[in-house]
């Protein structure tokens, strides 16, 4: 596996380089967020690590380009900026993990191995789905640009169909995915909160397939 270790402090970035060669992984390193984002273009990485505090262009910067075209890529920050709001900034933003300077190397390695084991796709911030989106850092949703209000169960279950657009959705799959195991499988909750969602987005996106479950589409607006 190959890393990208983008750290403007040499003597640590060297110790970081030689503890994980000796584990196993080819490390390349860049000292500042431009040389990081051209080594990270012109080379395939299976993971990045990430400080933020690195000159030229920051780490916020360097993390925003590259989530801006690839959402594929683990990324991991290991930072000395450790304030929460830092943290939910960096994760939001498309970070896989965060670690707060100074950090102890076996975790480092831990959580780079937990990475790589995982194989998955940084799922946007923003879901769409022909008129309707949902920002789901804000919490909000819209058709045609229109705010519409959403219980939180109506919410939960379009976020499951948008990130399953296309896809026909039993019902027993929804009531697992959003309600807790306490649920009663059998009740007419489901049926009473998707006749509300249907309603409240005033669109024939979702449809009810006869004996298999549901599934969100594109609606070609006239």
């Amino acid at each position: 596996m190959k890393l990208l270790l983008i750290e403007d402090e040499e003597d640590l970035s060297a110790i970081i380089a030689k503890g994980l060669r000796k584990t196993g992984y080819a490390v390349d390193c860049a000292y500042d967020g431009e040389e990081g984002l051209y080594m990270y273009c012109v080379n395939e990485y299976d993971l990045i690590i990430l400080d933020l505090n690195i000159p030229v262009i920051d780490g916020i910067d360097v993390l925003k380009q590259i989530r801006a075209k690839d959402n594929r890529t683990k990324i991991l920050i290991l930072s000395a900026r450790g304030q929460l709001e830092e943290r939910v900034e960096g994760l939001n933003l498309g970070a896989n993990d965060y670690m707060v300077k100074p950090f102890d190397f076996p975790e480092l390695v831990a959580r780079i191995n937990a990475l790589l084991r995982i194989d998955f796709i940084q799922s946007p911030a923003v879901l769409s789905c022909g008129a309707v989106k949902m920002d789901t850092l804000k919490r909000e949703v819209f058709v045609s640009q229109k705010n519409i209000a959403l219980t939180k169960k109506e919410y939960s279950i379009l976020e499951y169909l948008l990130r399953h657009k296309g896809e026909v959705i039993s019902a027993e799959t929804l009531i697992e995915h959003v309600w807790d195991s306490e649920a009663d499988m059998f009740s007419n909750s489901l049926k009473y909160h998707i006749s509300m969602l249907k309603k409240k987005l005033g669109i024939d996106c979702i449809k009810n397939i006869r004996g298999q479950g549901y599934v969100l589409s594109e609606v070609k607006q006239k």
